[in-house]
């Protein structure tokens, strides 16, 4: 049976983790990997991605398994995240478009996809038959011995032949009780982001920080540069997506400096919350604009709640803050658990310096420390 062949390839090869958006193609795949490894499910394959690069910083081995339309998705982060810091990435992609393909709409994208990753400089496998099989488990090896993206690409011809494993299981049951009393004052922000990234970096401990990409970078180290601090320099909309996957991954406490446009730019929140890491807390730092390409107000300034959007994704534990004294407070008598901190702030960017680190040093002495 093909299905269970992969599983039991990527167990040989030491993957713990799957992250998974899944195609109709390999639904029975997705039956297997789900009950052979920590499956994690995902709602834009993008987030897979972060997810996989904090796991990679852990020392841990995951697989991103995708429809192979994703790749149009990730592509960014794939090079600005993946790529740029040299970290391992197998991708197990459902090849849609060039076989017995009846949705005209998967031809034009997917049909042109080894000409993508090759502009881009990705390896790949193409994988047609179970003849074929062994070349999966190379592409997996070359992708950890080298440190970089490898795309399996397995056309539907592949899975011919095997078993009628995917039926409808019986979920649980899902009656429960959503009983919310909900408000908070929106009051005139104190700080800007500067002022809390300042705040948070002189009571950090040993805990492991992602920090936003861009300006919230440059605010970070400029206040405390620690190997313990992870700078992102590219890939939007991927620091929570990283920390769920450093936190996962294992134990130390983990923090993400994340912001109002980027957390408005994700799908990663019911994630988090399905998954509920004990060691993660989420520090939402919201100036109600994208600070780093102008000031462009985003949605968060006079429309959208980023704590009322943490608990409708099923985050428990939250609180909106917009002093620096009680931003300090919740975050140093924050319990074990899952926690979102709601920093309202006003815009505004300091003249910090760029980071005087090339991205291997970034993540050397990141994952030294661990």
């Amino acid at each position: 049976m093909p299905e269970q062949r992969l599983s039991d390839i990527l167990r040989e090869e030491g993957v713990e983790y799957v992250i998974s958006l899944p195609c109709d193609r390999t639904k029975d795949l997705c039956t297997i990997l789900e009950r052979d490894f920590h499956y994690i499910n995902i709602n834009r394959e993008e987030d897979g991605v972060g997810v996989c690069a904090g796991l990679a910083l852990a020392g841990r081995r995951a697989v991103l398994q995708m429809q192979s339309s994703g790749l149009g998705n990730s592509l960014n982060a794939l090079m600005s995240l993946t790529k740029l810091y040299a970290l391992p990435l197998p991708i197990i992609a459902s090849w849609r478009g060039v076989y017995k393909e009846k949705i005209a709409a998967q031809i034009p994208f997917n049909s042109r996809i080894p000409a993508m990753l090759d502009a881009m400089g990705i390896p790949y496998t193409v994988v047609s038959g179970m003849p074929e099989i062994k070349e999966i488990r190379k592409g997996i090896r070359r992708a950890y011995e080298n440190n970089e993206i490898h795309v399996i690409l397995i056309t539907p011809r592949f899975w011919e032949g095997g078993g009628a494993l995917c039926t409808a299981e019986e979920f649980p049951s899902r009656a429960r009780a959503m009983d919310l009393r909900y408000r908070r004052d929106f009051g005139e922000p104190t700080m800007i982001r500067a002022d809390a990234i300042t705040a948070i970096a002189g009571v950090l401990d040993d805990e492991l920080a992602v920090v936003n990409l861009g300006v919230p970078c440059k605010e970070m180290y400029a206040a405390r540069d620690r190997s313990e601090n992870f700078y992102m320099l590219g890939s939007y909309t991927q620091a929570t997506p990283i920390g769920l996957g450093l936190a996962i991954g294992q134990e130390r406490d983990v923090v993400v400096l994340d912001g109002d446009g980027s957390l408005l730019g994700t799908a990663i929140l019911p994630v988090v919350a399905d998954e509920n890491p004990e060691n993660l807390t989420i520090i939402a730092l919201d100036n109600g604009a994208f600070g780093s390409t102008g000031m462009q107000q985003t949605h968060a300034w006079l429309a959208s709640d980023l704590e009322l959007m943490a608990i409708g994704a099923g985050i428990e534990h939250t609180v909106k803050v917009s002093e620096e004294g009680d931003l300090v407070r919740e975050f140093e008598s924050r319990k074990k658990g899952l926690f979102f901190i709601h920093v309202l702030l006003s815009p505004g960017n300091t003249d910090a310096s760029n980071i005087a680190l090339t991205p291997e040093e970034i993540k050397r002495r990141f994952m030294g420390i661990l």
